[in-house]
């Protein structure tokens, strides 16, 4: 059966929009569901994490040393998405923040771009890499 191009869309949309919010706020649980199981991350100035677990594993660690998640107080806004659907399989690049102080006088952190892929699964549309680029 055919799928509607505006419907993985807007999928991959919420995908992204999703991921920034529950980097901010939300449990592991979920943010390990967003992902495929053989992802590869790599963050701005970073080395590529394989595997859901891994970048679980990595989020932990920074959530434990505050840099982001519930009660950090920071936000990603990630604007400018561009999508490209191919199939099941996509790609997409956004511009993205990540803003410190978020309730008490923002202060941008860091500002850059992403460059995301991503597989179409029996649960939905997965991330199956993320590249931060700074800038």
């Amino acid at each position: 059966m055919p799928h509607d191009p505006a419907d993985d869309d807007r999928a991959i949309r919420n995908l992204i929009a999703t991921m920034a919010m529950v980097t901010d706020g939300g449990d592991l649980e979920t943010y390990g569901s967003l992902l495929a199981e053989d992802a590869v991350w790599q963050m701005p100035g970073g080395e590529p994490v394989h595997g859901r677990d891994a970048i679980v594993e990595s989020a932990r660690t920074r959530r434990a040393a505050g840099v982001l998640g519930p009660g950090s107080d920071t936000r990603h806004h990630v604007s400018t998405i561009v999508v490209h659907v191919d199939g099941d399989t996509a790609s997409s690049q956004a511009c993205w923040q990540f803003w410190g102080n978020a309730s008490s006088g923002p202060v941008l952190r860091a500002i850059g771009r992403y460059e995301d892929t991503f597989r179409r699964t029996p649960e939905g549309w997965k991330y199956t890499s993320r590249k931060g680029i700074p800038g």
